[in-house]
């Protein structure tokens, strides 16, 4: 069986151009035409990986995104014909990991998607233990992270971001190394989906995001986990 995609776009012939690369890199390939059916499919054939475009008949492409992260864990490309950086962000802070606008290149699509799925879950560490750092709990056995005790419910990508930083507390990761760490090396989009995550991560974990206890804001240089 090879990794399994969800399509969700309401272009036909798009569909069918995507299906056809994606079936000669060994994908096993789902299609869906509009949201609800996006929803149905994807707790029916678990994908691994969805492709979904932004504006979708019916439930929007942002109503998905939501409701699939419910459930889960799949990484996600957003399709959009919208170029404003502001819907970029909305996708992302929605727990996308990553976008493409059209018009687009199919093989650069299918170049995103093997970048993802061959970096590492959680980073390169050796080190398998619970990290105990303040209030945080972080397990990369189980991928679960706890706040004074609590279940933080985090995307696939904060997990492993907060994972590469609070593998070295103390050390200061560019944004390049971050990319290389929790993207893949073959990342080739913007650096600013370092800054979306670490947003969106800080949402979570701090009391108060603007004045954040753990991840640290190099200025000029990029983040670190901060030590305790």
């Amino acid at each position: 069986m090879g990794i399994r995609i969800l399509i969700v776009e309401d272009e036909k012939n798009l569909v069918k151009l995507l299906r056809g690369y994606f079936e000669k890199e060994g994908f096993e390939v789902y299609e869906a035409l509009d949201g609800d059916a996006a929803l149905e499919m994807a707790r029916k054939a678990e994908p691994e990986v969805v492709v979904l475009d932004w504006m979708l008949p019916g439930l929007s492409g942002m109503g998905v995104l939501r409701e699939l992260r419910r459930f889960s864990q799949a990484y996600v490309i957003m399709l959009t014909a919208r170029t404003e950086e502001v819907d970029r962000i909305v996708g992302l802070s929605g727990g996308a990991d990553d976008y493409v606008t059209k018009p687009f290149s199919p093989g650069e699509l299918v170049a995103r998607i093997r970048a993802m799925l061959r970096r590492p879950r959680g980073g390169d560490s050796e080190a398998r233990k619970p990290l105990e750092l303040g209030e945080l709990t972080i397990d990369p056995e189980s991928r679960e992270v706890r706040l004074r005790g609590e279940p933080v419910n985090l995307t696939t990508l904060e997990f492993d971001l907060i994972s590469v930083l609070a593998s070295r507390p103390g050390f200061v990761f560019s944004r390049s190394r971050l990319l290389e760490r929790v993207w893949g090396e073959n990342y080739f989009g913007s650096d600013h989906v370092v800054d979306v995550h670490v947003a969106n991560l800080r949402k979570k974990i701090e009391e108060d995001p603007a004045n954040p206890r753990y991840v640290e804001t190099v200025r000029g240089v990029g983040y670190r986990f901060a030590k305790r």
